[in-house]
């Protein structure tokens, strides 16, 4: 017999009342538990301790299949006893009961008795009548009946037990304890042997709530499955790893004894508990209403459950779930699917009454089949947009998938059909244009039609059918009615997507150019800024004649679907102009005021140019997160081909000293059916850097001038999209080949000057310095440092300080170039630019610079002098007051704050206090 565990007290309880029903003092002892919770175990020991006693045992088993019976349970008792046989009296002859109980004292007068009746709550009637009398008569004999009660909250109240009717001096009830978590813990350690974890002991107990029943069984699987030791091995979470199945067997018996009520409650709290609650929800109500049950019991029976260790609060929300993934899947083992269907259509359908969140919804509807209502497709298209706001694209696509199962109008379907497509697209490109496709053709109202269009079309050009896409929307335009402002939408987007096609962005250019020359009126606003656009790459304009027109044409009205293009084209050129506070803020207007779908063509495009802003601010880290961290959202880039997003990862993880994960994401995108577009340009330079930063400079001026080739071929020759001649010189130099690189340099000088912005020219003189050498390439980098640190561009300054820098180093000059190094340092440490910041430390060392440990950037790395200049200029002193106050010169004092600005990361004045009390 198995060890009991945690029971001596009952056993003690027996024992006693055994002794005084030898005296003749018999009496009755109803042991109550759950199930599983070793009643019939105990009664067990109790009979192999009243033998040992000297007690007479009958014994008993009532079971639900014997409850028909009249009288079964005293007739198992006295069954096969002497003076007791079939050819007695009838259990309905009127005299039975007393003439068993008469046969029952005349057993005890023999010798004291132990009548042993396990589930006396499964006994006919007629059996718990007589029990219940017997008990009124034990005190005058030598009978010790001890009987098993199941005793546990379930939904549907149980009946009377058997002590009901009994006065409490008849009767000694011992409620069974759940097991504690260390007694059943060591009953695993017992039964599993050396090598079990703590971990794997626990999930073991938590698997079996610390039922000794359950236990058992998952203990008795786990030893069948994996013979060569079970402790070794991960405890599953799913029932198909643990067949032959005796815990799952165990788990569906426990559910069958609590009752069909507390079965169906159990089983659609184990199916609902995945589904993300509302905070605050009322989880017993929710059971109640899916399930039919008493909701003034549900509660109660939670309560219960979570004192058994069948369940546990959410730490989370407090919502109440099985105790392990292995309990719940085995209580939901024998659930057929329909019923599993129907417990979520009952909750969606309660949850929307509620009001819930759609996505709390929805979550049911795609465990449902179609419900047949409009609210369904509402709910689920609702989550479908909450999803994709989220950056959830996979569950965004789930929702409009099964929403497409609901009745719905046919404009409301395309609608859902055009938003899926663009979705499906974004994730797999194969995907989503027949979605798209059936869209366009079931729209009817010109505007909608005119969206789907743009968004086939969009999907056509990605996937390098530029000439479809175009196809798409010029069959459109020619069915369209007299519109203006949907004919020039049409237009607009025919324009952006012929950037994915040279052939075609050169013939929509020419058309538009020639338009705005001889129709200027039929050309609005967000046309004239994509000329706009294209004048600037093409090498024609100076930023400041391309935002002046910018900023005039934003001033002049603009039809609201033709918007969205003129604010994306608006905050490209701004960018590109180094107004970058107006780029965001063109941006965010163009997110914010227009709910873009984010596979809508203005929605990609105005992302492309955050991050290009981002990017060219420095910010690394900020690119790297924007991005997932290198994950790429699948709605913001999708597919295997290149993309801008990735370049600029790309570039990021460069920057940042990560190369290991640049190769991984470069090594990632195939190029071998990429198409001619702009991201393939894009990429094609984020690789030729990487390639640089990796002693390969071979291979990157491969990428620089394949890059270089194919922009030229667009008519994109200024170096405000991708400075391609700087870096190919850049490789050239490496490669001992000054000769070819200064060609490139003078190049990118002259379009430089055209454009004629700090960043662009900066650039340009720097490796136009580099490219002619001697005196006066040092006079060149010299004007690139100034010309980046008075337009406090700080990623592009890096890069001038080392190269003036290192021409000093060259020219016997270390000590004037180790400031110009340290400053360089110091601004890629704030940058985050490790790359950098290594190379400039390198170079430090190579000027015979000696080697530091301390900080170079933040309120840690100023100096004493530096400290207290900054710290009287933050409260407000005049740099005369400070020399005053400091009796310094007004020079040194300037120099202080100069210096104190490069590591504390700001340009202004009025940014000291706050960059003082900061960390650092």
């Amino acid at each position: 017999m198995t060890a009991l565990r945690e029971r001596q007290d009952a056993l003690d309880l027996l024992s006693s009342e055994a002794g005084l029903a030898r005296t003749g003092s018999g009496r009755l002892v109803l042991l109550r538990g759950a199930t599983g919770t070793g009643r019939s175990a105990l009664l067990e020991a109790a009979t192999a301790q009243g033998a040992e006693q000297g007690m007479r045992v009958l014994r008993a088993r009532c079971s639900a299949a014997g409850s028909g019976t009249a009288l079964g349970a005293v007739q198992q008792l006295l069954d096969q006893q002497p003076g007791f046989g079939p050819d007695d009296e009838t259990p309905h002859h009127p005299d039975y009961p007393a003439r068993l109980w008469s046969l029952l004292r005349s057993y005890a007068a023999d010798s004291p008795l132990l009548v042993a009746v396990d589930d006396v709550h499964l006994a006919d009637p007629s059996s718990r009548r007589w029990l219940a009398e017997a008990a009124r008569r034990l005190d005058r004999s030598a009978v010790l009946l001890v009987v098993t009660e199941r005793g546990q909250y379930d939904i549907t109240p149980p009946a009377p037990g058997l002590a009901h009717a009994l006065s409490p001096s008849l009767v000694r009830v011992h409620a069974l304890a759940p097991l504690s978590h260390a007694a059943a813990a060591d009953m695993v350690r017992d039964c599993s042997g050396a090598g079990a974890t703590e971990d794997w002991v626990d999930g073991c107990v938590r698997a079996a709530a610390g039922n000794p029943l359950l236990l058992r069984a998952l203990l008795d699987d786990l030893r069948a499955v994996f013979p060569d030791g079970a402790a070794r091995a991960a405890l599953p979470d799913s029932c198909a790893d643990l067949y032959p199945g005796a815990f799952a067997a165990a788990v569906s018996w426990w559910l069958d004894s609590a009752g069909p009520g507390t079965a169906v409650v159990a089983r659609t709290l184990a199916e609902l508990e995945d589904k993300a609650l509302d905070d605050g929800d009322d989880i017993g109500g929710l059971l109640a209403g899916v399930t039919g049950a008493d909701p003034a019991r549900v509660p109660g029976w939670v309560t219960a459950m979570i004192r058994l260790g069948l369940l546990r609060r959410d730490p989370a929300h407090g919502q109440p779930r099985f105790a392990h993934a292995l309990l719940r899947e085995a209580v939901l083992d024998s659930w057929p699917s329909a019923q599993r269907q129907a417990v979520h259509r009952a909750a969606a359908e309660l949850r929307h009454r509620r009001g819930n969140r759609a996505e709390a919804v929805a979550g049911h509807l795609l465990q449902a089949p179609a419900v047949g209502a409009e609210w369904a497709a509402d709910v689920l298209v609702d989550a479908a947009g909450g999803a994709s706001r989220a950056d959830r694209t996979g569950d965004a696509v789930d929702y409009l998938r099964r929403a497409l199962d609901e009745p719905m109008a046919r404009d409301r379907r395309a609608n859902v059909l055009t938003e899926l497509g663009s979705l499906e697209f974004g994730t797999v490109r194969s995907a989503g244009i027949p979605r798209l496709a059936e869209a366009l053709r079931l729209q009817e109202l010109p505007r909608d039609q005119v969206k789907a269009a743009v968004a086939l079309g969009t999907a056509l050009a990605l996937r390098g059918q530029a000439h479809a896409a175009f196809a798409v929307l010029h069959d459109l335009d020619g069915r369209l009615p007299d519109d203006p402002a949907l004919a020039r939408s049409v237009q607009a987007a025919s324009v952006l997507l012929a950037d994915h096609d040279p052939e075609l962005r050169q013939e929509v250019y020419t058309r538009l150019r020639r338009a705005a020359e001889q129709s200027p009126s039929v050309v609005g606003p967000a046309e004239q800024a994509l000329l706009v656009r294209y004048e600037a790459t093409a090498g024609l304009l100076s930023a400041e004649q391309a935002m002046r027109r910018i900023r005039a044409l934003l001033a002049a009205p603009e039809e609201p679907p033709l918007l969205p293009y003129l604010l994306i084209t608006a905050a490209a050129v701004a960018q590109w102009a180094d107004e970058l506070d107006d780029a965001d803020r063109l941006v965010q207007r163009g997110l914010a005021g227009h709910r873009l779908s984010r596979q809508y063509l203005m929605y990609q495009a105005l992302v492309n140019t955050r991050t290009d802003t981002t990017a060219a601010r420095g910010r690394h880290a900020q690119v790297l997160a924007d991005l997932g961290d290198c994950g790429l959202p699948a709605d913001r880039a999708a597919g295997a081909g290149p993309s801008n997003l990735q370049a600029h990862a790309v570039l990021a993880l460069v920057e940042s000293g990560r190369l290991a994960d640049a190769h991984r994401l470069a090594g990632s995108v195939s190029l071998r059916d990429a198409h001619d577009s702009w991201e393939l340009n894009r990429f094609l330079y984020a690789r030729g850097v990487l390639r640089a930063a990796s002693d390969d400079p071979a291979g990157a001026l491969d990428d620089f001038l394949e890059c270089g080739r194919r922009q030229t071929a667009r008519d994109v020759v200024s170096p405000v999209v991708t400075p391609w001649r700087s870096a190919a010189a850049e490789c050239h130099l490496t490669l001992g080949r000054p000769a070819a690189a200064l060609p490139l340099a003078q190049e990118e000088y002259r379009l430089a000057a055209v454009w004629n912005t700090p960043r662009v020219m900066g650039r340009a003189l720097r490796t136009l310095g580099a490219a002619t050498g001697g005196r006066r390439g040092l006079e060149l980098t010299g004007r690139a440092v100034q010309t980046l640190r008075e337009a406090a561009l700080d990623a592009e300054l890096v890069p001038a300080l080392l190269s003036h820098g290192r021409q000093l180093t060259a020219a016997g000059q270390p000590g004037q170039a180790r400031p110009l190094l340290r400053e360089a340092a110091a601004t890629a440490e704030r940058l985050g630019a490790v790359r950098l910041r290594a190379t400039a430390e390198q170079a430090l060392r190579d000027s015979g610079a000696r080697h530091r440990n301390a900080r170079l950037t933040g309120s840690g790395a100023l100096t004493g002098s530096e400290c207290r200049v900054a710290g009287l200029a933050a409260d407000g002193r005049t740099n005369a007051e400070i020399a005053d106050l400091l009796h310094l010169a007004r020079r040194t004092v300037e120099t202080h704050l100069t210096s104190a600005y490069r590591k504390l990361g700001i340009h202004r004045r009025a940014d000291l206090p706050a960059a003082l009390n900061s960390e650092g």
